[in-house]
């Protein structure tokens, strides 16, 4: 039993030994800990636009009088807060360690042609330029090199989770949104049955009805910002049947029921464009009158 224990020892010591001489191959060095420096620098209040070149497609950003739109693939209004963590993120890249200085190994820690290319840019000028590789074996840090050097660093990070992003993840999800001490009233129609809540005399009624102010409040605070689940860009062909239009403030918010999907397919008057709202975020909003009246005494 010692001679196999002993004999077990031997081999993992000589696999250790080999895993760090194949690490450790000439060109390559290796340093632990944060080194206090960053893969890239530039100013992101400056940004105007950011490039993301992944192997499934690119994506384009792009800035103008302060507010961030998509403009590739398509056109849209971009989810602000997503945009400006981006550009955020890519300058606060911190390197913990050299892997390698020999080019060879980039297809090793995918960030040769096979990694995301990010690039920023200000006014037309590339001001960073880096590529995004796979997990390091932690799985909290992240292979990066920048344009133009063989340096392979790990960085602090689970950073495909910013630069990997899908395009309906940057897009701005708002369905509908008001400030909430502008709503004065909402109409509510299931079909033939229909009922406003409005503020009057200083509280919410329904018609003479007194409602629960505080449930009213609730709802209120949902209402002012709808969000999707998802885009619908592809032609209806058959559109789920109607059941219910919220109208705030001169926009009408319609919602129709899909059972296939348990989810809804919801437009506004504003705009033609359709979102998908799972059937649990719709189900908050869309409140029948008792839902506001008080308990039966």
């Amino acid at each position: 039993m010692r001679r196999n224990i002993l004999t077990m020892g031997v081999i993992l010591a000589a696999l250790a030994v080999a895993t760090l001489f194949v690490l450790q191959r000439p060109g390559e060095t290796s340093s632990t800990g944060s080194s206090g420096k960053y893969l890239v620098d530039y100013d992101s209040a400056t940004v105007d636009k950011i490039e993301i070149h992944t192997s499934t497609g690119d994506v384009t950003l792009a800035k103008d009088a302060g507010t961030w739109s998509l403009v590739m693939p398509l056109r849209y209004p971009a989810d602000q807060g997503e945009a400006t963590m981006m550009v955020g993120k890519g300058r606060q890249i911190e390197l913990t360690s050299l892997i390698s200085t020999n080019p060879e190994k980039q297809k090793l820690f995918q960030v040769d042609s096979t990694g995301t290319l990010v690039k920023v840019y200000e006014k037309g000028t590339e001001r960073a330029s880096f590529r995004v590789g796979k997990p390091g074996s932690s799985y909290m840090e992240t292979y990066v090199r920048k344009e133009g050097s063989d340096d392979v660093y790990l960085a602090s990070g689970i950073l495909s989770a910013t630069f990997g992003r899908q395009v309906k993840d940057l897009r701005d999800k708002t369905i509908f949104k008001i400030e909430e001490e502008r709503i004065r009233s909402v109409k509510v129609a299931f079909g033939d049955t229909v009922y406003t809540l409005s503020f009057q005399d200083s509280s919410w009624r329904i018609g003479k009805d007194s409602v629960q102010q505080s449930t009213v409040r609730g709802f209120l605070g949902l209402v002012a910002k709808i969000q999707a689940d998802d885009f619908i860009d592809s032609t209806i062909t058959d559109l789920p049947h109607l059941t219910c239009v919220l109208e705030i403030e001169g926009t009408q918010i319609r919602f129709h029921f899909s059972k296939a999907g348990n989810k809804y397919f919801v437009q506004t008057s504003r705009s033609p464009q359709w979102f998908e709202v799972q059937n649990w975020r719709a189900t908050q909003i869309l409140k029948h009158k008792k839902d506001f009246l008080p308990p039966a005494s």
